[in-house]
């Protein structure tokens, strides 16, 4: 934590608006890591939806290719089960590493907030503590 200087009238007004700009910039900083986090979250959401969607056009791919005859049929099949097989390897990956994401940008969200909670603590006791200067002044004998 920063140590101000002090003169007659209490602390280096100077230092503590710079201080004060220091923090208000490392919170917007914060807010917008945060914001930049909410809008990873929501791209990778978007881009499992756009997985199942293929998932679901291969599947009725498959169904239409049995359908036309029954050697066709059991290529088909056996290709569809491969896809299929890969497609939800794939999509249970892409689920997991999305859901682990997500997790690591709620516990860095988490995180944040905790830091920001002490922050604000921190600002507060700063704050009380030179109301409590201020008051000390009263009882000097000048």
């Amino acid at each position: 934590m920063d140590k101000f200087s002090t003169s007659f009238k209490g602390y280096n007004k100077n230092e503590v608006n710079d201080f004060v700009s220091l923090c208000i910039k490392r919170v917007e900083g914060m807010l917008n890591d945060l914001k930049a986090k909410d809008l990873e979250i929501e791209n990778i959401k978007n881009e499992l939806a756009k997985y199942k969607d293929m998932e679901e056009a291969l599947n009725r791919a498959i169904l239409l290719a049995e359908d036309s005859s029954s050697q066709m049929r059991k290529m088909a099949k056996d290709e569809s089960e491969r896809i299929i097989n890969e497609a939800k390897r794939n999509a249970s990956r892409i689920v997991n590493e999305a859901l682990l994401d997500a997790e690591k940008t709620q516990m860095e969200n988490a995180q944040l907030k905790r830091n920001i909670i002490t922050f604000k603590r921190r600002i507060k006791s700063v704050l009380e503590n030179q109301l409590e200067m201020v008051d000390d002044i009263d009882h000097l004998d000048i």
